[in-house]
C-alpha cells in the first residue's frame, strides 16, 4: 500500500507553501524527495534525513575501522608466530588503503544504483569478507604471506564505504545544511580508525598474558557488521531522486584543478591515512623496548592517539578555513607539517619516546586541520571557475570533484608506508622517507601559494 504524506502543516503565520507529497513503495522507496523544498523538510524530510545520517555513520565507522585493522594486526603477527620481513609487513598494512582507494571510485556512483539503503547493507555485509577472512588466517602462523595480502586486500572494502555513504548522504539535507550532515558522516568514519587500533590490542591480549589470541581481531566486529545491516534494513530508506552524475564527473575530470586540488588531498588526507596506517609499525620499530606485545606495550596501547587526534582536529580546519581561507590554512597546514616533520628526525637520536609521540601527535593533528581545509577550498574553486553563478551545472561539477578528490586523496594510505619501506630496504632507516616528506609539504604548500593566494591569482581573496 503507498502511504502519502500528511498535508501541508506549516504554521498559519507563515507563508503559504505546500509540501510535495512524499509517498514510499515496498523496499522503503520514498518519491518525490525534494530537500530544497522548506515544507517537505519541515515537516518530514528532516527527521528521514537525520535517521539515515545516524545508521549511515554507524555502517561507515565500521568500513574505517576494517579498513585500519591491518594497521595493528601486521604488528602483532611477529609476536603471534608468524615469521615475515620487515617489507612484507609494510605491504600488509599499505594494501588495503590501495584497495580501498580505488574502490571509492566506482563506489560513488552505486547508490543511485542500488539506493541508498540497498547499497548500505551491501557494502556493510561485505565487510564480513575482509574480518572473518582474517580471523582464521591469522589462527596459523603458517598461513602463506600471499593469502595475508589476498586478505589484507579485502579490507580495502571499508575504504571504499566512504565514498557511498557521502554520496548517499548528499541526496537527503539541503544545500545549506549538507557540511554539516557530511562533516559529521566524515568524522563518525574517521574515527574507526582510532577505535580499531585502541580496540584490538586490548581483546586479543584479555585473558592471555603471554599469547595472542589474534583470531579476536577480525570476530568482534561481526556481531556490529550484522547490527548495521539490519539498522539499514530498518531504518534507511532509498531515494528515487539519487541520480548518477556521470557528465558532472566527466567535466570535473576536464578540470585542471581537479588534479591540483586532488594533490593537495594527498598532501592532507593522505598523510593523515598513512601516517595512522603506519604508526604501530613506527613505534614498534623505533621504540622496541616499549613495544612488547600483551603486556601493554606503547606500539598498542598509545597507537590509536593519532587517528584520534587527527579525526578530531578536521572539523576544526574546516571552521578556520570558513574564516580565514581555505587556501591560507592548507598553506598553514602543510608549512606545520614539514616543521614538525623535521622536529620528529630530530627526536630520533635522542631516543626518548614520549617527545617523538608528542611530535607526531601534532603532525596528525596539522593534517588533519589540513584535511578539513582542503576539501573547504573545492567547492569555492569550482564555483569561481564556474564564473561564481552558483548554477546547477557548477554544483554538479563540485560535487563530482569532491569525490573524485576524496578517492584520490585516499592513495597516500599507500604511498606513505611504502616510501616508509622504500627508505628501510635501502638505508636501514627512515631518515630519506621523512626528508621526502618534508620536501613534498614545501612543493604543496608553494603551489597551493602560486596557484591560490598569492597577488593575481585564482580568486586569491575568496579561497
Amino acid at each position: 500500500m503507498t502511504d502519502t504524506a500528511p498535508p501541508n502543516l506549516a504554521p498559519e503565520s507563515s507563508s503559504i507553501a505546500v509540501a510535495p507529497a512524499l509517498t514510499t513503495r515496498p523496499g522503503r522507496w520514498i518519491d518525490g524527495w525534494d530537500a530544497e523544498n522548506h515544507a517537505q523538510w519541515q515537516l518530514q524530510g528532516r527527521a528521514i534525513a537525520r535517521r539515515n545520517l545516524r545508521w549511515s555513520i554507524f555502517a561507515e565507522f565500521l568500513g574505517f575501522v576494517v579498513w585500519q585493522l591491518w594497521s595493528i594486526v601486521a604488528v602483532m603477527l611477529p609476536a603471534a608466530g608468524f615469521d615475515l620481513t620487515t617489507g612484507e609487513l609494510f605491504w600488509l598494512i599499505s594494501m588495503p588503503s590501495l584497495v580501498g582507494a580505488t574502490l571509492r571510485i566506482p563506489y560513488s556512483f552505486l547508490v543511485p544504483k542500488f539506493g541508498g539503503r540497498n547499497w548500505t547493507i551491501i557494502s556493510a555485509g561485505l565487510l564480513l569478507l575482509p574480518t572473518v577472512a582474517l580471523a582464521i588466517c591469522v589462527s596459523n602462523p603458517d598461513t602463506p604471506f600471499g593469502v595475508l595480502l589476498a586478505v589484507a586486500a579485502l579490507a580495502g572494502f571499508g575504504g571504499g564505504n566512504f565514498a557511498s555513504s557521502m554520496s548517499n548522504i548528499t541526496f537527503f539535507f539541503p544545500q545549506r545544511e549538507k557540511g554539516w550532515a557530511l562533516g559529521l558522516n566524515a568524522a563518525g568514519g574517521n574515527l574507526g580508525a582510532s577505535v580499531a587500533q585502541f580496540v584490538v590490542p586490548i581483546v586479543v591480549t584479555i585473558g592471555a598474558a603471554a599469547t595472542l589470541n589474534l583470531p579476536l581481531a577480525g570476530w568482534i566486529w561481526v556481531p556490529f557488521i550484522l547490527l548495521a545491516m539490519f539498522g539499514a534494513a530498518r531504518f534507511m530508506d532509498n531515494l528515487s531522486s539519487a541520480k548518477a552524475d556521470f557528465a558532472g564527473s566527466a567535466a570535473a575530470l576536464r578540470e585542471p584543478h581537479l588534479w591540483l586540488l586532488s594533490l593537495l588531498y594527498i598532501g592532507t588526507f593522505g598523510s593523515f591515512i598513512g601516517f595512522a596506517s603506519v604508526f604501530p609499525k613506527l613505534i614498534a620499530d623505533q621504540f622496541p623496548e616499549f613495544s612488547a606485545i600483551g603486556i601493554g606495550g606503547a606500539s598498542v596501547s598509545l597507537a590509536f592517539l593519532g587517528a584520534l587526534v587527527g579525526s578530531l582536529a578536521r572539523p576544526y580546519g574546516g571552521r578556520l578555513a570558513d574564516r580565514f581561507g581555505g587556501a591560507r590554512i592548507t598553506m598553514l597546514a602543510f608549512a606545520t607539517m614539514a616543521a614538525i616533520t623535521l622536529g620528529v628526525l630530530a627526536t630520533l637520536p635522542l631516543g626518548s619516546f614520549w617527545l617523538f609521540l608528542g611530535c607526531f601527535l601534532l603532525l596528525f593533528a596539522a593534517a588533519g586541520i589540513g584535511n578539513g581545509s582542503t576539501y573547504r577550498m573545492v567547492p569555492i574553486v569550482f564555483a569561481i571557475r564556474g564564473g561564481g553563478t552558483g548554477d546547477v551545472s557548477t554544483q554538479r561539477k563540485a560535487a563530482a570533484a569532491l569525490g573524485l578528490i576524496s578517492a584520490i586523496g585516499a592513495y597516500g594510505g599507500f604511498l606513505i608506508p611504502q616510501a616508509l619501506n622504500l627508505s628501510f630496504q635501502s638505508t636501514g632507516d627512515y631518515a630519506v622517507a621523512f626528508l621526502g616528506f618534508v620536501a613534498s609539504y614545501a612543493v604543496l604548500l608553494l603551489l597551493t601559494f602560486f596557484v591560490y593566494v598569492g597577488p593575481g591569482r585564482l580568486g586569491s581573496d575568496r579561497i
